[in-house]
């Protein structure tokens, strides 16, 4: 018959397999979900007429004020200031700062940042300013008038040359309009998952060798 020290010790053991297999199950969800979010990625990416180049995000702004990316790709790897970033839903942001091996990227939400667009379904023009605002852009200085409803799709207009046309960049998802002022107040979600993405693409647009 086995003693109670030995079922207690039995009993200990079993319970940091346990603990381990929980933990290795944990690893695994985690995997299959980088996993799926890569084919996204991939997906996309045959999708994307310019150039790419996969690029894995290493760090953020210690400045919480600033939406800003490090990624692990530099120099070396062929990238170049104002060089455009996408997910698999849309567009990130731009390079700003260059070293051999790592970029630093500005969000399209940051407070300096703006991009051209266009609405996908009638190609009204507009700028998309961030407003230090992680979830939302807003669209400045668009007549009160202008045909833009809430549900349409932004997508990069090509105006400016730096970002190639026809990214998307962020749905409407309000427009006030109030009859005493010549604008209306338009804010849209941006497309892109800005504070998921793990992975990102950088596009190599023609530009690139202006």
């Amino acid at each position: 018959m086995r003693s109670s020290e030995d079922l207690a010790e039995e009993n200990e053991r079993l319970r940091h397999e346990a603990l381990i297999l929980e933990g290795r199950t944990l690893q695994m969800a985690a995997l299959r979900a980088e996993n799926v979010r890569l084919r996204a990625l991939l997906n996309s990416a045959v999708l994307v007429e310019d150039d790419v180049l996969v690029a894995e995000l290493i760090g953020v702004a210690p400045d919480p004020a600033r939406h800003q990316l490090i990624i692990n790709k530099g120099a070396e790897d062929g990238v170049y200031l104002g060089q455009p970033l996408i997910d698999a839903q849309g567009l990130l942001g731009q390079v700003t700062q260059v070293s051999e091996h790592s970029c630093r990227v500005l969000l399209i939400t940051d407070t300096t940042h703006s991009v051209p667009v266009q609405v996908n379904r009638n190609g009204v023009r507009g700028i998309a300013e961030g407003i230090g605002v992680l979830g939302e852009l807003e669209l400045q200085h668009v007549a009160a008038t202008t045909d833009i409803r809430v549900g349409d799709l932004l997508v990069t207009s090509g105006l400016g040359g730096r970002f190639p046309v026809g990214y998307p960049v962020a749905e409407v998802i309000s427009v006030e309009r109030d009859p005493g002022k010549p604008f209306a107040r338009i804010k849209a979600r941006p497309s892109a998952a800005l504070d998921r993405s793990r992975h990102v693409l950088l596009v190599f647009t023609e530009q690139a060798g202006d």
